[in-house]
């Protein structure tokens, strides 16, 4: 089922800066630091020696300030990579909040990177970086379907076709009738999230998906495991 959005609600959800879990998201890991680290190093250096000789004194304060600018690269780069990602989603006009099934489970051994080393011999290596990810093929009665991925986790065990898996659906179109791209997904009967990244600012999701009358399934088997325990007791 498919519930169009208003524009604000969409704006609201995905959100023009960066979100914490985006800003954590591009952190990336040590080596990731490391190159940033070096490339706010080297600019500064740049910056100093050939730029401050070029302009001379007259240019000391601009040198000064693109300084500042580029020696905490290291830090507001993730801001701007999350930024810059959620301006893509941004700039597509017309959404919906579409509440389907998963359709198929799977697991994938996909290639995420590619690093040079040298062997013993002075040769040139490529190594590759693989990781396992799952992945959910998302569908609903029109006949969408969409492949959500996500590194594969222990938690990931309990999901299963037939489940309800919501997300947010972006669209060129006012009627939605052609997905031009989507979000991650949620599965309210595991209270999971599954996505490579994460767009949604999910308390509003979960508020929206409440506010569209969306069905709570881990309260509900709460509820229902509270009552079969009241009934052993009695």
């Amino acid at each position: 089922m498919l519930f169009p959005l208003t524009r604000e609600s969409f704006e609201q959800q995905i959100p023009l800066i960066a979100t914490g879990p985006q800003y954590a998201y591009y952190w990336g890991k040590p080596r990731d630091i490391l190159r940033r680290l070096l490339i706010s190093f080297v600019s500064v250096i740049i910056l100093y020696f050939i730029l401050g000789k070029l302009l001379g004194d007259g240019g000391l304060a601009l040198v000064q300030i693109l300084s500042i600018v580029a020696g905490f690269y290291w830090l507001w780069n993730p801001i701007y990579s999350a930024s810059i990602r959620n301006a893509r989603y941004r700039r597509l006009p017309y959404s919906g909040f579409l509440r389907g099934k998963i359709l198929e489970v799977f697991v994938t051994d996909e290639l995420i990177g590619e690093e040079q080393t040298v062997n013993n011999r002075g040769e040139l290596v490529i190594i590759e970086n693989r990781e396992r990810r799952i992945n959910l093929e998302i569908g609903d009665e029109s006949g969408f379907v969409a492949q959500v991925q996500s590194p594969l986790k222990r938690t990931h065990k309990a999901l299963k076709a037939g489940q309800t898996a919501e997300l947010l659906v972006l669209s060129k179109q006012p009627n939605l009738s052609r997905i031009s791209d989507y979000t991650e997904a949620y599965i309210p009967s595991q209270d999971m999230w599954v996505g490579d990244y994460p767009y949604l600012q999910r308390d509003v999701f979960l508020q929206v998906r409440r506010e569209l009358g969306g069905v709570n399934e881990v309260e509900d088997a709460i509820r229902r495991r509270a009552t079969r325990v009241q009934r052993r007791r009695r």
